[in-house]
């Protein structure tokens, strides 16, 4: 079968279904005028069709494309057009132009010899639309033994969308062999918190049937909504060591204790009470076993922490057995949320930021050019860096250089930039906290922007020319940089560099201003970024609690996007349970701006 290069793209934007294509709006390009008629002409239009779908033109290939692929143009490879063209619709997300594009393929096409993919692509496209009967039918229609895990993974992405007990009834009468919709169901009524009691002969038979996991699909009891919840606080306190170091390290555990309360107190005024069980974690997992092994513990609603990672898999595991949510505060991994419904990251993951960043660079700087993405050698960065490359291809996208470093070696920062064409690069993005990253990339961008000396005079050359300066591309990096000592303020204040920054809030907005107040009243001092991650913590699981009761997870993710009191807002509609809001700002005369 022959297999173009842009399918295996399509296929990955089939999957890559938490990031939409923004590269360019929507627009259907239905050409005035019919293609050139000769073959020389309409092969030249499909090279050029072809060339602008791999460059992430989608516009334009689909301008290009589109009347070839129609009956009356008598081309040659007119099937193969109206696939492109479809390709090119579902990058634009225009996804009734590429319904209409796959039905004229399979009704004036049904030789074609790659119809497999075009099912695959119709399955997701009815998928988008809400057609679940549709695309579930069309992805049967594959042959056995094709695209398996692909429309596999695609069904587990899509089903979890459904919301109505009609769909789920309908689907499960008609496909009842399915593993995939019938693990989708118990996810849906268990952790998503749509059990009833007259869901059980059902959910048995299911569990029976496709050999699913009967800890995880067994109903907790308690999930019902109640006048106040009773919420764990798992922290390293550390109250057994008072020394001054333990205390000063500890700092951020503390203010972020003080957050949550404040938060308590504004949801007991606002009607929606908590009881708040704080528990000292210690530093290292065996007070956490000990505080796991409690048994009240089990009558929690909602545990928050701890902040240690190898504590945080215990949490996680605790909270999946228990059917209670968790909220990791501070951590970005996301591999500490995958494929489990109970546990959640406040903050955005590492893969989550990358993600998002991909989608501003293909739309802020273009992929006419390729990007150039360097990367610390640590765990976040490195994740980072891997959903940044798969999202910004998948967009279309290229990247001349992906090149990991190690900050605190001078030979890894060194060899990182070496040879690099940046003169030639759409963007730079560079994933690192470190303080050594920012100030060395900074020194290597002013670089460019600075002409060489002229070469001295010659007999061959009395008037000698220096080269001109080559152009500094725009520059993508950590907000961590804007706190560090070693880079003059001055140096970010420019057009071309941005920051991932998922901690940004505005401090002349009326509900930090407010919180500022409270926080001040209570402690004495101002709030510290990790106090208001605790308020807006609390105040934003807390009211989840009361507006949906324990089980939460179906709720959160059809809500959307909801904004903060103090940052941007929290949206837990992603694959995992992770913020989707990731802020992209940069500095305008000294103050910052977002751009995303």
């Amino acid at each position: 079968m022959n297999h173009f290069p842009t399918v295996l793209a399509t296929l990955a934007l089939s999957l890559a279904l938490a990031a939409p294509a923004t590269a360019q709006a929507p627009a259907k390009a239905k050409p005035a005028t019919t293609p050139a008629t000769s073959p020389g002409a309409q092969d030249q239009r499909y090279r050029s069709g072809k060339a602008q779908l791999d460059q992430g033109n989608y516009a334009a290939a689909l301008k290009e494309l589109e009347p070839l692929a129609q009956p009356t143009a008598r081309f040659a490879r007119a099937a193969d057009a109206a696939y492109l063209s479809a390709v090119a619709a579902a990058r634009l997300m225009d996804w009734p132009e590429a319904e209409q594009l796959l039905n004229l393929l399979r009704t004036e096409y049904r030789a074609y010899p790659n119809l497999a993919d075009a099912l695959f692509l119709q399955g997701q496209v009815s998928f988008e639309q809400g057609d679940f009967d549709t695309a579930m039918k069309t992805l049967f229609q594959i042959p056995p033994g094709t695209l398996e895990a692909e429309r596999e993974a695609m069904k587990a992405q899509y089903l979890a969308r459904i919301s109505d007990r009609a769909t789920w009834q309908r689907l499960l009468r008609r496909y009842p062999n399915d593993a995939v919709l019938a693990r989708a169901y118990a996810e849906y009524l268990v952790p998503g918190g749509a059990f009833t009691e007259v869901d059980r002969p059902q959910l048995d038979e299911l569990i029976t049937k496709f050999n699913l996991d009967r800890s995880r699909y067994a109903p907790r009891p308690r999930a019902t909504r109640k006048s106040s919840y009773n919420v764990g606080v798992l922290l390293p306190f550390e109250l057994d060591d008072t020394s001054w170091q333990t205390q000063r390290k500890n700092q951020f555990v503390t203010d972020l204790y003080a957050g949550l309360r404040l938060a308590q107190d504004s949801l007991q005024r606002a009607g929606r009470p908590l009881q708040i069980f704080a528990y000292d974690t210690g530093a290292d997992t065996l007070k956490l076993k000990q505080v796991l092994a409690q048994p009240e513990l089990v009558g929690m609603d909602l545990i928050i922490g701890p902040v240690y990672k190898s504590g945080a898999k215990l949490l996680a595991r605790y909270a999946r057995e228990h059917q209670i949510v968790c909220v990791n505060p501070l951590s970005q991994d996301g591999s500490l949320v995958e494929d489990n419904p109970w546990h959640y990251l406040y903050g955005p993951s590492a893969a989550t930021q990358g993600r998002v960043a991909a989608q501003f660079a293909a739309t802020a700087f273009g992929m006419g050019k390729p990007g150039v993405l360097l990367h610390e050698d640590s765990k976040d960065d490195a994740d980072f860096a891997t959903a940044y490359k798969e999202a910004y291809e998948t967009l279309g996208g290229k990247l001349s250089a992906v090149r990991r470093f190690n900050p605190d070696v001078d030979e890894s920062l060194s060899a990182a930039f070496a040879g690099l064409d940046l003169g030639g690069a759409s963007h730079l993005v560079v994933a690192s906290d470190s303080r050594r990253a920012g100030p060395y990339t900074l020194g290597v961008l002013a670089g460019l922007g600075t002409a060489p000396a002229a070469p001295p005079k010659t007999a061959a050359n009395p008037r000698p020319v220096p080269a001109p300066a080559v152009a500094r591309p725009p520059l993508l990096c950590p907000a961590a940089w804007l706190d560090n000592p070693r880079i003059e303020v001055e140096q970010l204040n420019s057009r071309n560099i941005y920051f991932v920054q998922p901690k940004y809030f505005d401090d002349q907005s009326r509900g930090f201003r407010r919180f500022r107040q409270l926080y001040l009243q209570q402690q004495r001092i101002p709030p510290s970024v990790f106090a208001s991650q605790g308020f807006e913590l609390l105040m934003f699981f807390g009211s989840a609690l009361h507006q949906y009761g324990p089980a939460f997870q179906t709720n959160l993710t059809s809500a959307g996007a909801s904004s903060g009191i103090i940052f941007r807002g929290q949206s837990y509609t992603g694959p995992d349970g992770d913020n989707q809001i990731v802020p992209i700002t940069k500095l305008e005369n000294l103050e910052l701006q977002v751009v995303r």
